[in-house]
């Protein structure tokens, strides 16, 4: 059967999926910049930017002298490669051979796949369309070889499905750039009026090899399908997940357990041997009556220990409904992650396996009580309150600053300010009265102002005024009035927190 591949051309991936995060910037020109050498250039540019004049490579200083209001992004190494390995791993659901094609595409070899959906054109189209629904500008070509998909994607002007054994024509009409030629060799060919890959293909092999280097001979043998050109697809990593089937329907408390011991125990020493540990499984039981049930656990940190998970599962058995019985057990790890050794000095007293322990003990919690009820936070280098604190997920993370101690803050502080109703007696003094969700609060005790000036280097807005107050009731609040006293217009307060 003769080969057939599918090149995908994106021509603005990293400003689209920039765009994507963040909705705002889909109508502005948005450029990625990049330090090379002593330089900072264009990496990336919108097809507005594009419009503009501003072009991939350009000095930075270059194109804000064309645009001044451009959104500049700064470009990070390596994150072209992941978006396009996360693209590609979508794209296995087309081609069992995906590989990425740096620094713009990716190449699916389609061979015996595009009867599934109704032919190439068809199979061309799901996927473009798919691809563009989510946002990317893509064009995609199909042909014998890998160089001619890659060659027609980007410069083709009529059909992107080449029929089988016309490769060559398909190739002649276009320019040299299209061959993945070297910017030498290109101009070289430039200065010769070479410019279209026609002028050039059918002359003798030894004519371009010393004149363009063997370079050229391997593009040209490629592109036509006298050299090897392999993919390297993305490989997905196994699974890590056990399956039981029964003999026998189980419908007892104690098959199950016997079963979910049987993965668990499996599923654990492959975890060991891998170095993995796991932060989510979930357990899913099919009942000879057609139906599904589904039990999930979660860990506080990669944990690989059978007793332990064994454990969590214990506390959701009794959510299994058997009725008629169970004829088929599987055990799913969505989350896995490396765990790291713990090295313990014989001569040291000290108990180095605390944080497991305690991991442990918020996971039996966790399953009682219900996940999302135990958090942890460290502080983080910033003035404004909500920045100032990260919520984390490891035990082992260390805080890089210490907790903030010389002023008071409140236990609970609230992910977003709540407005509220306030009677003050004159500016700066704090409110006598407030109101916050319909109920009155007579302040009897207060202290303050504290003024936090806003992170002007991050966003822009007036400062804060706080105060810790006390109402009749002696529950205390921290409350806050946002910029200046105006005489004018009534100041906004807010409620932020509330003390122990």
């Amino acid at each position: 059967m003769q080969k057939r591949y599918m090149s995908i051309w994106f021509s603005h991936l990293l400003t689209d999926w920039i765009c994507l995060k963040r909705p705002q910037l889909k109508d502005k020109p948005v450029i990625f910049s990049i330090k090379a050498g002593n330089r900072i250039i264009v990496s990336a540019a919108s097809r507005q930017a594009e419009e503009l004049g501003i072009n991939v490579g350009m000095p930075l200083a270059d194109a804000r002298a064309i645009l001044p209001e451009l959104e500049v992004l700064d470009d990070k190494p390596g994150r072209t490669a992941r978006l396009l390995k996360a693209l590609g791993t979508w794209c296995i659901r087309y081609s069992p051979i995906v590989g990425i094609d740096l620094p713009d595409g990716l190449m699916l070899e389609i061979t015996g796949c595009t009867h599934l959906w109704g032919g190439e054109k068809s199979y061309l189209k799901e996927v473009v369309n798919r691809l563009r629904g989510a946002g990317y500008q893509v064009r995609a070509a199909i042909s014998d070889t890998v160089a001619t998909s890659w060659a027609v994607a980007r410069f083709g002007k009529v059909s992107p499905i080449i029929a089988p054994g016309k490769h060559i024509d398909a190739l002649l009409p276009l320019p040299s750039p299209a061959l993945r030629l070297s910017e030498l060799n290109i101009q070289k060919l430039s200065k010769l009026g070479l410019y279209r890959i026609g002028s050039f293909i059918n002359m003798p092999a030894s004519v371009l090899r010393r004149r363009f280097g063997e370079e050229m001979i391997e593009r040209i043998r490629k592109a036509i399908g006298d050299m090897p050109d392999p993919i390297t697809p993305i490989i997905l990593p196994d699974p890590f997940s056990e399956r039981l089937p029964s003999m026998e329907p189980i419908n007892t408390r104690v098959g199950i357990e016997i079963a979910v011991e049987k993965l668990m125990n499996t599923l654990c020493k492959r975890l060991q041997s891998e170095g993995k540990g796991l932060r989510q499984a979930t357990l899913s039981c099919y009942r000879v009556d057609g139906k599904i049930i589904r039990v999930q656990i979660g860990t506080n940190q990669p944990s690989s220990n059978a007793v332990h998970l064994l454990k969590l599962f214990g506390l959701k058995i009794g959510d299994i409904a058997p009725k008629m019985g169970i004829e088929l057990f599987i055990l799913d790890a969505q989350k896995v992650e490396d765990t790291q050794a713990r090295q313990e000095a014989f001569w040291l007293q000290a108990d180095n396996g605390g944080n497991q322990e305690i991991a442990e003990l918020i996971d039996r919690i966790c399953g009682k009580v219900g996940e999302n009820t135990i958090h942890r936070y460290l502080p983080q280098q910033h003035y404004w309150p909500e920045r100032a604190i990260m919520a984390v997920t490891s035990l082992t993370l260390k805080p890089e600053i210490p907790w903030r101690s010389d002023k008071p803050r409140p236990v609970q502080l609230l992910g977003k300010p709540e407005e509220i109703e306030v009677t003050a007696p004159i500016p700066d003094y704090p409110p006598m009265v407030f109101r916050y969700r319909g109920k009155i609060h007579q302040v009897k005790k207060a202290d303050g102002p504290e003024r936090i000036e806003r992170e002007w280097w991050l966003d822009a807005g007036e400062h804060r005024d706080y105060y810790s107050v006390e109402d009749e009731l002696g529950k205390r609040y921290w409350l806050f009035r946002s910029g200046h006293y105006s005489g004018d217009k009534p100041s906004k307060w807010y409620l932020h927190g509330f003390f122990a």
